[in-house]
C-alpha cells in the first residue's frame, strides 16, 4: 500500500448525478470530480447551486470523447424500471420495464459503453434491492455478464445495505463494484446509530406542511378500505423513536408513506430540509427548487453516508495496488454487517 504523500487524488466521474449525493460522498473519500451528467434541469438547478458546476444533459448525446479521464465511474443509474412501486405501475399500465423500457431500462448500457472506452480502474454502481429479483433474476446477471465477461472486469457480489443504522428511514439498496485489475475490496462495516426519527425533525415546521382535513379524511378512508380487501395499502405514521419507511420520489404527491404524527391534530408531512436530514445530506446543502421538486430529488437519491463507506473503500483498495492472487468471491449478495455503536 502506498504511503500518505504518495496517494493520489482519485479523480471520478458522476453519472445520473441527480442533487449529488454521491458527490458529497466521494469527494468526502477524498477525491476529485472532473465531471457530472443528469438530464433533468430541477436536479442540475440544486447541483449548480451547491457544486458550482452545471452537469451535462442526457447521456445519450455525449460521446466517451466529451468525458475526461477518470478513475473512479460512479452511477447510480435510474432505478424506477427496476423497483417494485415501478414494476407495479407498469404492468398496471401495460408498459415494459426493466430493459424492456426502452428510455430508462437502457441507460445501464451507456455506463458499459463509457466504461469500455474509458476503462477506469473502478466503478460503483448503485441501484434498489429488487433489482436482483428483477426478472427473476436475469437482469443482474445480465449486467454481470456485461461487466464482468464483455468488459473483463473483476466485479465483486452486489453488496445490500439497509440505511436504517444510519439514518431513521429503511431504505435497501444494491452496491455493484469492480476493479479493472483484481484488487483487495473490502465491504464496509456500518456503525449502528441507532437514529431516532424525531432528530431530523425541525422544531417550527410552517403549517403549510399540515395535511388538509380533506386529505386526512380521503387517506384514513383509502386505508380502510385496502385493509377490508386484505391489502397493507396506507398511510404511514413514523414512530418518532423509531424509523420510517422509505422515502420515495413519490412523496410530492400526499406524503402519505412518512406522516409525522402531532397528538390530536392532523398529522403532516415532512419539509424538504427534513428530507435532506433523512437522506444524510449536510445542513449546509442548498434547496433552492420548490417543495415538489425537493420532494422529487431526496426521494430519488442517495444516503449519503451509505454511500461514503463504501467509497472509502473503493479508494482503499485503488491505494492497496494490484493484487494477482486476489480471488472474487462467489455471486451471492452480501448484506452490510455492522458495528457495535461506538
Amino acid at each position: 500500500m502506498l504511503s500518505s504523500p504518495e496517494l493520489k487524488k482519485r479523480k471520478f466521474i458522476d453519472l445520473f448525478c441527480g442533487i449529488g449525493g454521491m458527490r458529497l460522498a466521494f469527494e468526502a473519500a477524498g477525491c476529485e470530480c472532473v465531471f457530472s451528467s443528469d438530464w433533468d434541469k430541477y436536479a442540475q438547478i440544486t447541483y449548480q447551486k451547491n457544486f458550482g458546476d452545471l452537469p451535462k444533459g442526457d447521456i445519450h448525446s455525449i460521446s466517451a470523447s466529451e468525458i475526461p479521464d477518470h478513475d473512479i465511474l460512479v452511477g447510480g443509474f435510474p432505478c424506477q424500471p427496476f423497483s417494485i412501486s415501478g414494476v407495479s405501475k407498469k404492468n398496471s399500465l401495460n408498459r415494459p420495464h426493466g430493459f424492456e423500457d426502452k428510455t430508462q431500462g437502457t441507460l445501464f448500457f451507456e455506463i458499459k459503453r463509457i466504461i469500455a472506452e474509458k476503462r477506469p480502474q473502478a466503478f460503483m454502481l448503485e441501484n434498489v434491492k429488487h433489482l436482483l429479483r428483477h426478472d427473476k433474476g436475469k437482469t443482474i446477471e445480465v449486467i454481470y455478464e456485461s461487466l464482468r465477461d464483455d468488459l473483463q472486469y473483476h466485479v465483486y457480489p452486489p453488496i445490500v445495505v439497509d440505511a436504517r443504522h444510519v439514518v431513521p428511514q429503511h431504505r435497501e439498496r444494491v452496491f455493484i463494484i469492480g476493479f479493472r485489475e483484481p484488487r483487495k475490496f473490502s465491504p464496509p462495516v456500518l456503525k449502528d446509530k441507532k437514529p431516532r426519527f424525531r432528530d431530523i425533525l425541525e422544531a417550527d415546521p410552517a403549517e403549510k406542511y399540515t395535511l388538509t382535513k380533506h386529505l386526512w379524511q380521503y387517506l384514513q378512508d383509502y386505508a380502510k378500505k385496502h385493509q377490508a380487501a386484505g391489502n397493507g395499502f396506507g398511510y404511514g405514521l413514523v414512530d418518532l423513536d423509531g424509523i420510517s419507511r422509505t422515502l420515495s420520489a413519490r412523496y410530492y404527491k400526499d406524503g402519505s408513506e412518512i406522516l409525522i404524527p402531532r397528538g390530536r391534530k392532523i398529522p403532516r408531512r415532512l419539509t424538504p430540509r427534513e428530507c435532506a436530514r433523512l437522506m444524510g445530506f449536510p445542513e449546509w446543502f442548498q434547496i433552492p427548487v420548490s417543495d415538489t421538486q425537493a420532494y422529487k430529488q431526496f426521494g430519488n437519491s442517495v444516503v449519503v453516508p451509505v454511500v461514503s463507506a463504501v467509497a472509502r473503500q473503493v479508494v482503499e483498495a485503488l491505494n492497496r495496488g494490484v493484487d494477482e492472487e486476489m480471488l472474487i468471491p462467489t455471486f451471492k449478495p452480501i448484506q452490510l454487517s455492522l458495528a457495535a455503536v461506538s
